[in-house]
């Protein structure tokens, strides 16, 4: 019951595991203009017009995907990681599984029987989920699945580019994540260093 309670008095704070966050189209992710009328800082760049992608490299250390046709750089992305407890594996990797809309059978919020959020960032099997209550897994749109322990690239949101923000996901921006995941197919390569 404790535990519970500050769940829900800290849960504002808390890491948002692949929780999607309200986001405008013009400034989605975008870090804002300061007053010296400088450009927003760009979060993602789409090249590859119709071309498919043959291979991503993700940087931990730069928080960057990379994404290829052949030898050509035709697009990056800022992208947010793990956080030091939930670290996303480095290593070779191919995507496994796509699916457009996919919730996270570990991680989300709990409602109570009335329908009030009762925690957030809460972990099925591990918080209580109240008499009537029920889980709902974190949206993460455009999966694109890594590992048969749940990792995968999606969208979601990039709260402090260049900074590790998820429970081991790769978070892509919103605007690219279908983009991507309209341009890769199961068995793409996805190789992940740093």
């Amino acid at each position: 019951r404790l535990l519970s309670l500050l769940m829900v008095t800290t849960g504002a704070f808390a890491i948002t595991a692949c929780t999607q966050l309200p986001q405008t189209k013009a400034t989605a992710g975008q870090e804002p203009a300061e007053a010296s009328e400088e450009q927003p800082k760009a979060l993602y760049e789409w090249d590859g017009g119709g071309r498919g992608i043959s291979r991503v490299v993700i940087d931990l250390d730069e928080q960057k995907a990379i994404f290829y046709n052949g030898a050509d750089r035709i697009g990056w992305s800022s992208v947010a990681t793990g956080i030091d407890y939930f670290a996303t594996p480095k290593g070779q990797f191919k995507i496994t599984e796509k699916v457009a809309d996919k919730r996270s059978n570990l991680y989300g919020r709990i409602y109570s029987s009335s329908g009030k959020l009762a925690a957030v960032n809460a972990r099925k099997g591990v918080h209580r989920i109240p008499p009537g209550g029920r889980f709902q897994g974190a949206n993460m749109p455009y999966f694109m699945r890594l590992t048969s322990g749940g990792v995968g690239m999606h969208g979601g949101p990039i709260p402090d580019p260049g900074t590790p923000a998820s429970h081991g996901c790769i978070r892509l921006p919103q605007d690219i994540a279908p983009i991507v995941f309209d341009h890769v197919r199961v068995g793409t390569p996805v190789k992940i260093v740093g």
